[in-house]
């Protein structure tokens, strides 16, 4: 073997390392972090605490699946925190043992699919309405979902009359709090959406359209994409997680207030960036983002763990997120 031929192959190696680390850095900063939190604390890796982060990330995870797929197509979701605040209020509200339903249905109990219908109906009304209003009205999706962010916060506080719904029947508890084959009911809701959305994204036409509307709209729409229809079914989608994130965590606490959700949003944002799904779009996986969404709820528990204040979490967290953007626009050049 010449001296050429190590040089060649040596080089060949470094270049298939460095796509490695490249393509799986986020996953390896996981795992780096998951090691350095099971040494500073024991606790950290016991099995219970273990599905207590999936658990309490699943409803963050339900919104940065949403906004995965709107950051896809270059779009950005502001409202999922409140239209999770009021499909949770909604879907309480037709949940209560007691309450204002009593009065009008006495003796009744509403079945379990009335309270889950009801609260993805809100989150897909809320999703549709920010849809036709980016692609009929053209207003920037800033703009659009931003003004839903307020709206939907003020009719949640009217819709409760600004109080929290509470008394909860234990069949609508039992999403929240219950468990099937020992794995807790929000965690099996989260695999699901994780392999559905996963399929949809890469086995399906609308998934292609999602891609190739943020890649190139133009080019998308000279190959006979019908943008604006795609654009509504994307916040459309967003809007369901959302409901079914208040569902979800209206379940698990067993109350639902008008502020429910406040700030989530972001996190669902923060995962779906640390995860590798780029602003400039056409960039993106659900399993990124899942691994960003477990990167959130791992910081967050270990540093709980270790009695770090939460105002040191959320610089933590902002950092990581900066850091985040930085490799992705170097990636990106």
């Amino acid at each position: 073997m010449t001296a050429a031929t190590t040089s060649i192959g040596g080089l060949f190696t470094r270049e298939r390392m460095s796509a490695l680390l490249r393509k799986y850095a986020i996953v390896f900063i996981f795992l780096g972090m998951v090691l350095v939190l099971s040494l500073l604390s024991p606790a950290f890796l016991k099995a219970q605490n273990l599905i207590n982060v999936v658990r309490q990330i699943s409803v963050i995870g339900f919104l940065a699946i949403g906004v995965t797929v709107v950051i896809i197509s270059t779009g950005i979701d502001l409202s999922l925190g409140s239209v999770l605040g009021l499909s949770a209020v909604v879907a309480a509200s037709f949940a209560q043992e007691l309450g204002w339903k009593e009065a009008l249905y006495p003796g009744m109990e509403f079945p379990l699919i009335v309270p889950i219908l009801a609260g993805l109906a809100v989150g897909v009304a809320c999703g549709a309405i920010n849809g036709l209003l980016i692609a009929t009205f053209r207003i920037p999706p800033f703009i659009a979902t931003l003004g839903m962010m307020t709206a939907a916060r003020g009719v949640a506080y009217i819709y409760s009359n600004g109080r929290p719904v509470s008394t909860l029947t234990d069949p609508f508890l039992f999403i929240g709090q219950g468990y099937l084959l020992g794995i807790p009911v929000p965690i099996i809701l989260f695999g699901i959406v994780i392999i559905g959305t996963s399929l949809m994204l890469s086995y399906t036409r609308f998934g292609r359209n999602i891609y190739a509307i943020g890649g190139n709209e133009l080019a998308a729409r000279v190959s006979g994409i019908d943008i604006s229809r795609t654009k509504v079914w994307i916040y459309i989608f967003s809007g369901l997680m959302a409901g079914l994130g208040g569902i979800v965590l209206s379940s698990r606490i067993a109350s639902a207030t008008p502020g429910l959700g406040i700030g989530f949003e972001l996190d669902a944002i923060a995962a779906a960036v640390i995860g590798g799904t780029s602003f400039a779009g056409g960039i993106g996986t659900v399993w990124g983002t899942v691994v960003g969404a477990l990167i959130i709820g791992t910081m967050n528990n270990g540093l709980d763990l270790l009695n770090v204040s939460p105002f040191y979490q959320q610089v933590v967290k902002g950092v990581i997120i900066v850091v985040a953007i930085i490799i992705d626009e170097r990636k990106n050049r």
